[in-house]
């Protein structure tokens, strides 16, 4: 995963991906970079729109951000209702920690 993120973060910073780069950037962060991963992943990366790919991955878009406002005296919930509420907060708190990556 690491070397897909090497190569969002050049995409992002507008530099080529490249295999020089790649490796660059992964030894920035620490990582021993394999060079025949790094040579895959750039002939992979040679025909994709990285932009269209992320606006079609919905794990990758970027979620709005809320806006606030006054909140309205929550009606009381049964335990079950409370439990599903929870687990969509985590959801929606994952997804946000993942479009932060990418903008």
């Amino acid at each position: 995963m690491e070397y897909v993120y090497a190569a969002l973060l050049l995409h992002r910073a507008g530099k080529p991906i490249n295999e020089e780069s790649l490796i660059q950037v992964l030894n920035a962060a620490g990582v021993n970079a394999d060079p025949v991963r790094v040579k895959a992943l750039v002939a992979s990366l040679e025909e994709v729109n990285i932009d269209e790919a992320i606006k079609s991955s919905p794990a990758l878009v970027p979620m709005a951000a809320p806006t606030p406002s006054t909140p309205a005296p929550a009606p009381e919930k049964k335990p079950a209702e409370e439990k599903k509420e929870k687990e969509e907060k985590k959801e929606e708190a994952a997804l946000e920690g993942l479009g932060a990556l990418f903008g």
